[in-house]
């Protein structure tokens, strides 16, 4: 018995009516029917010496601070490529990571919570404040904004599920160890083919790693932890672990108890004490805040007993996923139908598959591949 159609609404019957657009003037398709917004562009063909992106260049290095990175062509690819016509090579890259398979998986990826709350951080909101607050400060320090996104963008694509525990987890089946900066760079991102620039600003962010070769690298490396150290703490805040009275006087004093107050404190340290020293840094007051702030978080929140409980079970969950894919590496999707693959191959091939995964789908696979119950899955603020 065939079922009866609802009848189409008004607001259905107007939205269908714009698939084609609407003509404008000299003929042009336009989005709206009163389209009237025009930008005023240069009538006629680009100037021949200079091609659209080529005349952008050499604006922008007219604009640029003396130390700031050039953009030049296609850039320093280790493959090399043709220019693009419109865009600039750090503007290819940065779109690159927006469009890639690692960047969209950080919306499931731990920045502290596990399975936080909808308006909680993840791997993915944390990027793009990373890539706010780096912009923020490399614009009016005259610093090349497209590289310094596309770093920032970038930066944690090499992060595994389940936070920086995934890094411990990891260890033992990488040589050298696993370090998230380093795979993101080397791994995660190897197939998009990015400048090199691009790559030494994600490779080496953290504070731990040997310095960014660039200065748009150097601004990212303070603008993650001035992201984190703020947003981590908000978050804590709105899950009950911590309250605003609870934070050190030092980084109330100088940096107030909110977020906005905060970011503003901290980016406008960096842009003061950089375009007065040349150096990319924080004057000490400010960085003693800063330290304070850092240091806090990690007391009351990254090491409090829950999170060193949460880190445990992700570590025994990802050493386990990997145990069973070196060991039964088929059952890696890629991989299946493949030919049998050497020890150190098919080690090789379960890191980077467990790596990549998200957390739920960590878990899932899990209950599905491991047979595990879900009381020994990491649990986060849902459960």
């Amino acid at each position: 018995m065939g079922s009866v159609s609802e009848p189409v609404s008004e607001r259905s019957r107007r939205w269908a009516a714009t698939m084609g657009g609407y003509v404008g003037p000299d003929e042009v398709t336009v989005a709206h029917g009163d389209s009237r917004a025009l930008i005023g562009a240069r009538l006629g063909p680009a100037p021949a010496l200079f091609g659209p992106r080529e005349e952008r260049e050499r604006l922008m290095d007219e604009a640029l601070a003396p130390g700031a990175t050039r953009s030049s062509g296609a850039g320093r690819r280790a493959a090399p490529e043709e220019p693009d016509y419109w865009r600039t090579c750090f503007e290819r890259d940065r779109d690159r990571i927006l469009h890639s398979s690692a960047f969209r998986r950080l919306a499931g990826k731990t920045q502290v919570f596990i399975f936080p709350e909808d308006h909680m951080r993840t791997r993915l909101t944390h990027a793009l404040e990373v890539a706010q607050v780096a912009t923020g400060v490399a614009r009016p320090l005259g610093l090349n904004v497209a590289l310094t996104e596309a770093i920032a963008l970038g930066h944690d694509c090499g992060h595994g599920p389940g936070g920086h525990a995934s890094e411990e987890a990891l260890d033992p089946f990488v040589e050298g160890g696993f370090d998230h900066a380093v795979w993101g760079a080397d791994v995660a991102l190897a197939s998009l083919n990015l400048c090199a620039e691009t790559l030494d600003g994600i490779r080496n962010h953290s504070w731990s790693r040997p310095a960014p070769a660039t200065p748009e690298g150097e601004v990212v490396s303070w603008a993650d932890r001035v992201a984190y150290v703020c947003h981590d703490f908000e978050d804590a805040v709105s899950a009950g672990i911590v309250t605003e009275d609870d934070l050190p006087r030092v980084v109330k004093e100088r940096c107030g108890a909110r977020r906005g107050a905060q970011l503003g404190a901290f980016i406008n340290a960096l842009i003061d004490t950089s375009r007065a020293s040349g150096v990319v840094g924080m004057d000490p007051a400010h960085a003693e805040a800063l330290a304070a702030f850092r240091s806090f978080d990690y007391e009351a929140i990254y090491l409090r007993p829950a999170s060193q409980r949460q880190a445990r079970a992700v570590v025994a969950m990802l050493r386990a996923l990997v145990e069973h894919y070196r060991t039964n590496p088929e059952r890696i999707p890629d991989l299946a139908g493949a030919a049998p693959l050497d020890d150190a191959a098919a080690l090789s091939a379960a890191v980077g598959y467990v790596a990549g995964m998200t957390d739920r789908f960590a878990c899932r696979r899990a209950m599905d591949e491991l047979g595990w119950t879900e009381e020994r899955l990491p649990s986060g603020l849902d459960r």
